[in-house]
């Protein structure tokens, strides 16, 4: 794909690239000085930096490189990725965001198992952090197999060696650097992933030609159903929505960001602007694999590799250069935000309760050692499971059937009973992954065998028991101006 001179190039480029954000997380390592700090930020982060740490967590590697060769693929259909999307970005500024934020303010919250916990009792926790492990283990190691197609293409490099670099590289640079340092880089990440996936939208664009001549050569090889957003099955539309849609409702990286800006209007409102330039980005994103197909008819392409195809042939050398970085810097915006978010619950929610008494510095190592075990978890499902957009479904699928359930119940009904609702984070998670393990019996997705049953104990459980004491959650003031 690259000439040997020009893969020396690109190898410099991503050296250099990684050795500035590695010199930024130690930096940033000096002013970490606390567990907040490393976790949540210091909860002080300002309107602009929440923005872009909000659209450089939401567009990752598999939205840039997934999204793509889905689009290249399946045709328009994809979009309904988007629409989801859409669908739960607004619930959830409408209904949970201010709740979020004022549960994280009152009990100075750091995980999602901080609520649980305070919801259903202690015995919460562990079925909690086993969710988020699934899928934040599962969204890390996709960024690994994005860094490694990355490096196999630029400089040629073994995928299975790319998988173990990206592994190292990532994993150092997020141990010293906290969500401190994850925010500040998304800071450079955000912009120049959001420039420049428009510019490559606009370019391709103009190449591809107007829709009617899209659309006219899809005809002329009988494809025109791939240029129609109803070219998908309805049950993949269900299957978008109930694991990338609705797990932004329990997604902890999230919830940290809610918490980690300076007040709730910040929060609020930097939610709003990312999410809206997020979700056109990924239109775009899945825009661009149809044109590149049907517009610049780019054919005989190994479907994953078409980000590489498309730039190779609208962009002459030296912006080729910069659209690598850009890959780059949306690739690493979302796979620190999943380490720390991962290691958060199991710092927070496995080994913070056996302390009598807190220690910050304790507590601050322990963060970084949760680092590296996240990263060793998931490295085993990058080596697995190399299909981004299957991992990222299938991890957000665990996820979803444990907590959907009892975090949404938990939030709005107080007549939900504590064992209910561990009961319901058990029989769900237990469910989707035995599913999935047994291969997706009789075709069904595990998201449609664990969440109803997730639903249906939470409810037959809390008409069996009777609560004793009423939870606390829902006896303070949770009133939202």
């Amino acid at each position: 794909m690259f000439s040997g001179d020009e893969r020396i190039i690109l190898a410099v480029i991503v050296f250099v690239y990684f050795i500035f954000l590695f010199a930024l997380a130690l930096y940033m390592n000096r002013k970490t000085k606390t567990y907040e700090d490393y976790n949540v930020a210091g909860r002080s982060v300002t309107l602009f930096p929440i923005i872009l740490t909000f659209i450089g967590t939401g567009v990752g590697g598999s939205t840039l490189l997934g999204y793509m060769e889905n689009g290249y693929r399946l045709g328009m259909g994809e979009q309904w990725i988007n629409i989801t999307m859409l669908f739960s970005v607004i619930i959830f500024a409408l209904f949970l965001l201010k709740r979020i934020r004022r549960l994280g303010e009152n009990h100075n919250m750091v995980t999602v198992g901080d609520y649980t916990s305070l919801r259903y009792g202690k015995q919460a926790r562990i079925p909690t952090v086993i969710s988020i492990l699934f899928s934040y283990c599962a969204m890390t190691g996709m960024q690994f197999v994005a860094i490694a197609t990355i490096l196999n293409l630029t400089i040629g490099l073994n995928v299975t060696l790319g998988i173990f670099i990206g592994w190292a590289l990532l994993t150092l640079k997020t141990y010293f650097g906290g969500l401190k340092a994850v925010i500040w880089q998304d800071v450079i990440h955000g912009t120049i992933q959001t420039l420049g996936i428009i510019l490559m939208f606009l370019i391709v664009l103009i190449a591809a030609g107007n829709w009617g001549d899209i659309s006219g050569y899809a005809s002329s090889v009988n494809q025109e159903n791939m240029m129609s957003i109803m070219n998908i099955k309805p049950s993949e539309i269900f299957i978008y929505l109930l694991t990338l849609g609705v797990y932004q409702f329990i997604r902890q990286d999230l919830w940290q960001r809610v918490w980690a800006a300076k007040n709730v209007k910040t929060a609020k409102n930097g939610y709003w602007i990312s999410m809206i330039i997020a979700i056109l980005t990924a239109a775009f994103v899945v825009a661009i694999g149809v044109f590149s197909r049907y517009g610049l008819r780019l054919e005989n392409i190994d479907p994953a590799l078409i980000y590489y195809g498309v730039i190779e042939d609208v962009f002459p050398f030296s912006i080729v250069v910069v659209m690598i970085v850009v890959l780059l810097a949306t690739v690493i915006s979302s796979a620190d935000s999943f380490f720390i978010a991962g290691s958060s619950s199991i710092v927070n929610d496995i080994i913070r309760p056996n302390f009598k008494q807190f220690d910050n510095q304790k507590m601050l190592f322990y963060s970084k050692i949760s680092v590296l075990a996240v990263s060793i978890v998931a490295l085993v499902a990058a080596l697995t499971i190399p299909e981004l957009v299957n991992l990222m479904v299938t991890g957000t699928a665990m996820s979803v059937s444990g907590l959907l359930a009892p975090v949404m119940f938990g939030l709005f009904w107080k007549k939900v009973t504590n064992v209910a609702g561990v009961a319901s984070m058990w029989g769900g998670l237990i469910t989707a992954v035995i599913w999935q393990i047994s291969g997706h019996p009789f075709g069904i997705h595990p998201i449609f065998i664990g969440l109803p049953l997730s639903i249906a104990i939470l409810l037959f459980v809390t008409l069996l028991t009777k609560q004793n004491n009423q939870n606390e959650v829902l006896n303070m003031k949770m009133k939202v101006k």
